[in-house]
């Protein structure tokens, strides 16, 4: 007999961002589906367009967009908690008491843990979750499945959200049933598990349709246990969330295999040509590890890592390098300068070399991306005398120390994201570049913010994006990034054993929406553009790689050992 679900059950998942609980959600809800249960997948805050949810969850990443400068973490976890409310009384309760089972990504845990580590005040935190207990009434989860990944503790440096649901969970044990799952492995593995722990009855009868079969089943891409994956685009979590996959979709993967191919060879001293792709070798694209990048490598080895490294002197070359992204303005500088610290630098001097450069037409910013002048408003109106003008801005506002005492990345960003001229796209390129240095030390899988060219891409791989934004897309990509390279059968060597980041995965919709340009020219992006400006110019000199000390990669690589 198939195995059945009782009606009105409640599955909560909880953990820390980056443990991949929002995947093995979606992926619990898609399984039952399948078997022909009703049920639907909630998570906290939201993102469902015109909900509280969606409001509170574009004020926590994104204020100043909804108007708001600042949010204070008492405010913050306030409204998440109305989001909670709103959600419980409009569609959770409901759809349980019609029956159908309710999976919940986030629960009122994740407004304990989070509030706690970001100084909300214990008995602030406790008033607002009784308001949300007592909406719940009588309900209460069957299984709080608590996810948990090795590789997220390791990145970050306090582990404190990771020991705050671990208390939580030996505390609440008493009142809920909790399942410690350990994500380690593949997605397929954990669903198993969750499944196995979620106690399916073959006692109970369902009255909500006839179960899907086994073909069915598979159209999600996701490898079960008693089948063998197909390599077909998927429809990934259909009937959650519609996110309909294009051959594009494949062509990411495909893509990412043979671009750290290439980097591999180079790295090995192979002669040229590094890859049979026509396309990869006509025009130029990035690595498929950022942090990979010649001019991410240089500001790694030769600003952040060269130097005094206190707060303010390393905020103060990061940020001077990143504003023009440029290794021969740094170079430049380097010459006419010295040595480049704060305790040296004059507003003057470095005007005054740069204007030179300027007038020699020697370009001082990178052609990477655009960086922002500020207008004719701004005084000064000339761009690097803005960007100084801004730095010391930044300094005299101790920013440095505040990125240092920042919780999160997401906070980090927002720190960076409130100075004039710097976006989304901006403020998360330079949270990124200031995690590789000793100033803050957060994991790469806890926060993204899609640029302009991702979203292009995302827009080629998917045709349809079920409701999820562009962030959930990433992440989502990210957690599924070994079963899609294990479906399509592609050898990815990964970096010395660390998966693509959130960060890499961002870059990869990028590279993809250019690259599809020309292998797949009759699926158009959002901005519809059809050329590749960048040519590739071959150079056979001798590469070698250095990472942020803190990531264990560097005694792997001197070792030779291969992962």
């Amino acid at each position: 007999m198939i195995p059945m679900l009782k009606h009105d059950r409640l599955f909560v998942f909880e953990g820390p961002d980056g443990s991949g609980k929002t995947t093995l959600s979606l992926a619990f809800a898609e399984y039952l589906s399948d078997k022909g249960i009703a049920c639907d997948h909630f998570a906290f805050p939201g993102h469902e367009a015109g909900t509280v949810g969606t409001l509170v969850h574009n004020l926590h990443h994104d204020s100043p967009s909804e108007g708001v400068e600042s949010i204070t973490p008492t405010s913050l976890q306030l409204m998440h908690v109305s989001a909670h409310v709103d959600a419980i009384e409009s569609r959770i309760l409901p759809a349980l008491k019609n029956g159908r089972v309710v999976i919940l990504d986030r629960f009122w845990w994740s407004t304990w843990v989070y509030g706690i580590v970001g100084g909300v005040r214990a008995n602030a935190l406790k008033a607002m979750i009784r308001a949300e207990l007592i909406t719940w009434g009588k309900v209460r989860p069957d299984t709080i499945f608590l996810i948990n990944r090795k590789s997220v503790n390791q990145l970050d440096s306090s582990e404190e959200l990771s020991k705050g649901y671990m208390n939580l969970a030996a505390r609440e044990v008493r009142r809920n049933r909790v399942v410690h799952i350990q994500n380690e492995t593949s997605i397929a593995e954990a669903l198993n598990e969750v499944v196995s722990q979620a106690k399916i009855s073959d006692q109970a009868s369902i009255s909500n349709g006839p179960i899907s079969s086994k073909s069915q089943l598979n159209q999600t891409g996701l490898p079960h246990s008693d089948m063998q994956p197909v390599a077909v685009a998927p429809i990934v979590f259909a009937r959650i969330a519609p996110a309909k996959t294009t051959i594009v979709f494949e062509t990411y993967w495909q893509f990412a295999t043979k671009r750290q191919d290439i980097f591999f060879r180079r790295l090995a001293g192979d002669p040229p040509p590094w890859t049979d792709d026509a396309v990869l070798l006509e025009y130029k694209f990035t690595n498929a590890y950022r942090a990979s990048d010649r001019v991410s490598q240089y500001l790694i080895r030769e600003v952040i890592y060269e130097g005094k490294q206190s707060p303010e002197e390393l905020f103060f070359r990061i940020l001077l390098f990143k504003f023009f992204n440029k290794i021969e303005t740094w170079e430049l500088l380097s010459k006419e300068l010295g040595t480049i610290t704060l305790a040296e630098y004059s507003f003057e001097h470095y005007d005054r070399i740069l204007t030179q450069a300027i007038n020699n037409r020697k370009p001082i910013y990178s052609a990477a991306y655009i960086m922002p002048s500020g207008g004719s408003s701004l005084t000064p109106t000339k761009k690097h005398q803005m960007h100084l003008k801004l730095l010391e801005q930044m300094m005299r506002d101790a920013l440095p120390f505040r990125l240092a005492d920042a919780t999160s990345m997401g906070k980090a960003f927002d720190l960076l994201r409130s100075y004039r001229t710097i976006g989304d796209f901006l403020a998360y390129q330079y949270v990124t570049d200031l995690n590789y240095s000793p100033l803050m030390n957060f994991t790469e899988m806890e926060f993204v913010i899609p640029g302009p060219g991702a979203r292009d891409g995302i827009r080629k791989c998917f045709s349809d994006i079920g409701g999820l934004n562009e962030s959930e897309i990433i992440k989502l990509v990210a957690d599924r990034q070994q079963a899609e390279f294990d479906r399509l059968g592609l050898n990815f060597k990964s970096l010395w054993g660390r998966p693509l980041q959130l960060i890499d995965c961002q870059n990869l919709f990028c590279e993809v929406d250019k690259y599809a340009r020309i292998k797949h020219p009759e699926i158009v992006g959002i901005t519809g553009r059809t050329r590749i400006k960048q040519r590739y110019r071959m150079h056979a000199n001798q590469v070698s790689v250095w990472y942020p000390p803190k990531w264990g990669l560097n005694e792997r690589i001197q070792r030779g050992v291969h992962v």
